[in-house]
């Protein structure tokens, strides 16, 4: 079982009661949380390795009554090798220009990310969306927190990403991109794109968030190998395409 974080560090855990899961059909899922308004990047690192994730200031992590299926996925960064297909999307977007700095909101990031909300989500757009909410989901960061843009040879706002960043750990919090270039392939170029920073700055790990087993939207993880789970035993374990899938659920 994971370590517990040794003192100082004290906090008091929320319950966010039982909701229906956003990933699996038929399943109620239950997040425990804390509200944090300055969190050490190395303090975030080690809640990661015990399965939290944040999004603002908020700081979850899954206790599902009867699943354990939000697995944390990592990339060990100096072994991570692209695959073909991943190659020629480096070369479709060569033309890209990438910009790494500080989180800032503007109209026009928040008028790509509407445009990716409408495309990506059914029904069109998510109940909570406007400037507010778009500042405090990925702009308000109780951590060290970096934004990636890109953009096309004229200028025009192609993808932001948005990292949380470590000496241990690139985390990605959120990408959204221009959803009327289907052919770019701009979410795995970002993925690829913040591997290569992490590489370049000495950063061993790479972290993607939750991986689902059986979640349609989340598979694309497992295409960046070799790649590691963190299994519900707290052990970090390969997720290998000849080996069995660690079980999710107990």
């Amino acid at each position: 079982m994971p370590r517990p974080l040794s003192p100082p560090f004290r906090l008091r855990l929320l319950d966010g009661g039982l909701h229906p899961c956003t990933y699996l059909e038929n399943r109620q899922a239950r997040f425990r949380f804390f509200f944090a308004d300055d969190l050490p990047p190395e303090i975030y690192h080690a809640f990661m390795d015990r399965n939290f994730r944040r999004s603002g200031h908020s700081v979850y992590q899954p206790v599902c009554p009867s699943c354990r299926a939000c697995m944390m996925l990592r990339v060990p960064v100096e072994r991570f090798a692209p695959s073909r297909s991943q190659r020629r999307c480096v070369r479709r977007n060569a033309d890209l220009t990438v910009e790494i700095g500080e989180p800032s909101p503007t109209d026009e990031k928040y008028a790509l990310y509407r445009r990716y909300l409408q495309a990506r989500h059914v029904g069109g757009m998510v109940e909570d969306d406007n400037p507010d909410s778009f500042v405090a989901f990925l702009y308000s960061s109780p951590t060290n927190t970096v934004e990636f843009v890109y953009r096309d040879p004229a200028g025009r706002l192609a993808a932001v990403g948005i990292c949380d960043v470590s000496l241990h750990s690139i985390s990605t919090v959120y990408f959204y991109f221009d959803p009327d270039q289907p052919r770019r392939g701009l979410g795995t170029f970002g993925v690829l794109k913040e591997i290569e920073v992490a590489r370049d700055r000495g950063i061993p790990w790479y972290y993607m968030g939750y991986w689902v087993k059986d979640a349609r939207t989340m598979d694309y993880k497992r295409h960046f190998r070799p790649c590691e789970l963190l299994c519900p035993d707290g052990q970090w374990r390969e997720l290998t395409p000849d080996a069995p899938e660690p079980p999710g659920d107990g």
